[in-house]
């Protein structure tokens, strides 16, 4: 079973690399039959081919950076959630949008489901200093 430890580090490290843009990075955290749900509600995104596809046509089309804006919570029997703020342009506006992605890992400590929960109600206008 994967610790809680090594979630909370694997969830540390994809906020990482989403913010550093790093999609074969991101991919490489997921297992061969993982499945994403991003924003929930949405169909979800089964396996690693549509996952990388998935990221290339969303984070790949756009400069984002993301920054965790509380602790990875983690439990002891394979999951984890955690908050965190992704800054973008929408509709031209920089904006930024707050996500709960909550994930579950198998043994081997890979992502095997990924929920990510957020919609547009939950981005804000950056103010202009």
């Amino acid at each position: 079973m994967v610790s809680a430890q090594q979630i909370q580090a694997t969830m540390a490290r994809y906020v990482e690399l989403v913010d550093a843009g790093d999609i074969d990075g991101i991919v490489a955290l997921y297992s061969e039959d993982a499945v994403v749900e991003d924003p929930v509600g949405k169909p979800p995104v089964q396996g690693l081919v549509a996952i990388e596809r998935f990221y290339r046509e969303g984070l790949g089309a756009s400069k984002v950076s993301a920054t965790l804006t509380g602790p990875v919570r983690a439990t002891l029997n394979g999951c984890g959630a955690m908050p965190f703020r992704v800054d973008m342009e929408w509709a031209g506006q920089p904006c930024s949008l707050h996500v709960i992605d909550v994930m579950e890992f198998d043994a081997d400590g890979k992502i095997r489901s990924m929920k990510a929960y957020w919609s547009e109600i939950n981005l804000t206008a950056q103010s202009h200093a």
